[in-house]
């Protein structure tokens, strides 16, 4: 394995964190979804310099494309233009204990990533052992279809059940509004 450029390393990490921020900061929801694009797609340029070319890819097809398609289509179908939270609005002491407990993480990080070294390669999986069973890309959708099919599979039943909740709630949501402006409409038409 070669040596990943500290420069693109560097660029990759500093998108993704400034565009996290963004994603949590934004008021709509829709920009704050596009934010998170921006960091799915800067994970990915990382993977990419690490060599792994197949996490990189999934990266983007499923995280850049898949799941964010299905959060701005629920984002949308529920009319969610007002944002739910307003920090600014909130108590001074809840700002200062927010700032106080993500301090306290990022300590936290620092210290755990100084004390802890590199790990060495634990169990089957070795890079000769990876190569030896045809790579990356053989060795994982082996695993994928065989020992883990199970958690993919209910990954696959709980984004199902996301999408069919999201168009029941918006219908519900629908309905109402509908019953309403025939109220008010025959409470019009009545006068």
């Amino acid at each position: 394995m070669s040596e990943i450029s500290p420069v693109a390393f560097y660029l990759f990490a500093g998108m993704a964190l400034a565009f996290s921020v963004l994603t949590v900061l934004k008021k709509n929801p829709v920009a704050s979804a596009f934010s998170l694009v921006i960091v799915f797609f800067s994970f990915a340029g990382i993977y990419a310099l690490l060599g792994a070319h197949l996490v990189a890819t999934m990266q983007i097809l499923v995280y850049a494309g898949a799941i964010m398609v299905l959060f701005v289509f629920v984002v949308m179908l529920l009319n969610s233009d007002s944002p739910s939270f307003d920090f600014r609005r909130s108590p001074l002491i809840f700002r200062f204990a927010a700032g106080l407990v993500c301090f306290a993480m990022f300590v936290l990080f620092v210290k755990v990533f100084r004390e802890t070294g590199p790990s060495p390669s634990v169990g089957p999986f070795t890079s000769a052992a990876v190569e030896a069973a045809g790579g990356n890309t053989r060795v994982i959708s082996e695993l994928m279809f065989s020992e883990y099919i199970l958690p993919f599979e209910l990954t696959s039943i709980l984004l199902l059940a996301g999408i069919v909740g999201s168009v029941a709630l918006a219908k519900r949501h629908g309905s109402a509004e509908k019953a309403s402006s025939k109220k008010g409409v025959s409470s019009v038409s009545s006068r």
